[in-house]
């Protein structure tokens, strides 16, 4: 048996037309990874007698599950209990959970095959999965390339076929900029639609772990799963979760889609552009109306994030100082001594970058000038959406300004680094859901996504235009020559 490139339907339909169990599944799985990840290396660090106990649990379990045998990698900063989750950093070396994250928890009670430890930026702090202590991964259109980040690992075990889906975390892009170059699709759900709890947390205010999968209709399937209020969780929301499969398949006629001009200028590749205006074309042959809008703000977003974000990054890091669990440095003289030798040498070089980014910005005499101000010009980003979502229903734009690069083009440039997510940044800043799906190619093959944007709570909405886009072409379809 062959997963390769499957859909969650293809595969499901596999295992139960052949009989299949959960350790054949497994089997096959891990086969596979062990074929490409001397290519792609998707993942930081791979256990595969640990996947083959997952599959016999689950040989001893009914089969009704809606994800039952489905193989799904799990980005690396998302607690398994008793399964290596180190953020891929050298500061975590060793650290296995004692409880599982509530998605796990609910990719468990519907028998999902999990494969824990795919690889990511370390902490989840970079847009190429360059900054791994594990190494880059690859994209699989093109093994020089970057397949982005953070959730580059995730992004590449499914673009590969190594999986048939992924779970990632967005905290500026993480889910959607690498979806968008990897050629899936990358949906970041609204911020308190998901469970944070056991989520190895890099912004609190920003983090949000959503799915990453073939086509849209198991991106809805995986939603249904994850999605609900968590009293584990402070900022889970209260909502009710609709049945997101119940918006495949449906008209757009009428449906107004904004187009906000900040989106289109200088700085974004022309390929990519025209790619994402066809795509805009294709939607108002299907029946969207197409509306000029406005996000003046938009031009302070990255501003805006790389000073919110590293604060809280400063804040959430502290907790690794090499008392309690992962890595200990051990040369040092005394406690002191020890807190600063373990971090030095723990961290990596973005992590300690942002670390200081964020203590400075918090710092007495500095908060109110960055911190708070920053905050505020959060808040009239949200605005800037509230207003443009009374003329509009979604809104569409790029989802990078570029396609993938090369690997190690740009990790000495971190501002031209940083502007990988311009795009993407402004809906964890207010919060919304957002979704990458594939809508062409540029001249050496590369894909090029094409984000959806909604308001709070209406993913329902995102996966109605994007399964209306998905029929209409055949760009979810295309895969890497990767084999």
């Amino acid at each position: 048996m062959k997963n390769t490139f499957f859909n969650l339907n293809e595969y499901e339909k596999m295992l139960k037309e052949q009989g299949l169990s959960a350790c054949a599944s497994a089997e096959s799985t891990v086969s596979r990874i062990t074929e490409l990840e001397k290519k792609v290396h998707a993942f930081g660090h791979f256990e595969p007698e640990e996947i083959k106990k997952r599959a016999e649990l689950l040989d001893g379990t009914d089969k009704n599950g809606c994800l039952w045998g489905l193989p799904v990698a799990i980005k690396d900063n998302i607690c398994i209990k008793d399964g290596l989750t180190t953020c891929a950093s050298r500061i975590l070396k060793g650290f296995r959970p004692p409880y599982n994250a509530t998605v796990i928890e609910k990719l468990n009670s519907e028998g999902a095959l999990l494969l824990g430890g795919a690889n990511m930026d370390e902490f989840a702090f970079g847009s190429s999965c360059e900054t791994s202590y594990y190494g880059p991964t690859r994209n699989p259109w093109d093994l020089e390339r970057i397949p982005g980040g953070s959730s580059g690992g995730s992004v590449s075990a499914v673009s590969s076929g190594e999986v048939v889906a992924a779970l990632g975390s967005d905290t500026g892009g993480s889910i959607r900029q690498p979806a968008s170059l990897c050629g899936v699709v990358g949906m970041k759900p609204s911020y308190g639609r998901v469970s944070r709890y056991g989520l190895l947390a890099f912004a609190s205010s920003l983090d949000q772990i959503g799915p990453i999968t073939r086509n849209i209709a198991d991106c809805a399937r995986l939603l249904e799963v994850i999605s609900g209020y968590d009293e584990k969780d402070s900022t889970s929301v209260n909502e009710k979760v609709p049945v997101f499969s119940d918006f495949l398949d449906q008209d757009i006629k009428g449906l107004k889609i904004g187009i906000p001009k900040e989106y289109f200028l200088e700085g974004i590749d022309p390929i990519v552009k025209e790619k994402v205006w066809d795509a805009v074309n294709m939607l108002k042959t299907a029946g969207a109306e197409i509306v000029e809008i406005s996000l003046p703000h938009t031009k302070y977003a990255v501003s805006t994030y790389y000073i919110i974000g590293p604060a809280e990054a400063s804040s959430n890091l502290a907790r690794y100082d090499g008392v309690h669990y992962g890595f200990r440095s051990d040369k040092f003289n005394d406690l002191i001594d020890m807190y600063m030798q373990t971090r030095t040498d723990g961290f990596g070089e973005e992590a300690k970058r942002r670390i200081l980014l964020g203590t400075y910005s918090l710092s007495s005499g500095y908060y109110d000038a960055y911190y708070l101000k920053a905050q505020k010009v959060r808040t009239l980003i949200s605005q800037d959406f509230h207003e443009a979502f009374e003329k509009c229903d979604c809104i569409v734009t790029p989802t990078s300004p570029t396609t993938a690069f090369k690997i190690g083009e740009r990790m000495d440039d971190p501002l031209h680094m940083y502007l990988s997510d311009v795009f993407t940044i402004p809906a964890n800043l207010a919060g919304l859901p957002a979704v990458s799906i594939p809508c062409g190619q540029d001249d050496d093959k590369l894909p090029i996504g094409l984000q959806l944007m909604a308001p709070m709570f209406r993913e329902d909405l995102l996966i109605k235009t994007a399964s209306c886009f998905e029929n209409i072409s055949e760009f979810s379809k295309l895969t890497p020559g990767l084999v």
